[in-house]
């Protein structure tokens, strides 16, 4: 079974392949079914990582309580981004002003997370830990299909720390 690390990069794959989607859709219902798929995987997404993830990496990391609070402060960005980005009609000026937003903020998170908070985490999980977290993405994905049970709201990235300690 593939780890944690590696079903996270998958879904960062996805992300970016969305986006390059939206460059390329030609009408609004085009642009309509790609950024509510994209915007409901990047808000579970970011709710998985705070349940599985980072509650390890916060404990066991050499930076972990500053990667974790920088993260959730990112998901925060991109799902205030995505939130308003349904204010909006598809394809106005407003609209893509917020995928945009949603766009920069997750482009930055991917890098930050590949490059600084997964290695990481890679250095302080052994490979049986990775598989289990890994058992429990696919569990949590599974249990909250299309976004099921999930309230995607912003958390206050300190406390988010505190409580995970």
């Amino acid at each position: 079974m593939d780890d944690i690390t590696a079903m996270i990069m998958d879904d960062h794959a996805a992300f970016r392949r969305g986006f390059a989607r939206l460059d390329d859709a030609r009408s609004e219902q085009e642009l309509l079914a790609i950024w509510d798929a994209l915007a409901l995987h990047l808000d579970i997404h970011a709710e998985a990582e705070e349940t599985i993830l980072y509650p390890h990496l916060v404990r066991h990391g050499d930076d972990g309580e500053a990667e974790t609070a920088d993260a959730v402060g990112d998901h925060n960005k991109i799902r205030d981004a995505i939130a308003e980005s349904k204010l909006h009609p598809v394809g106005s000026d407003q609209w893509w002003a917020a995928v945009w937003r949603a766009r920069r903020e997750n482009s930055e998170h991917l890098a930050e997370e590949e490059d600084e908070a997964l290695p990481d985490f890679r250095r302080h999980a052994d490979t049986e830990l990775r598989a289990e977290l890994g058992r429990r993405w696919l569990t949590f994905y599974g249990e909250h299909k299309n976004g099921r049970d999930l309230a995607f709201g912003d958390k206050d990235p300190e406390r988010y720390v505190r409580e995970h300690r």
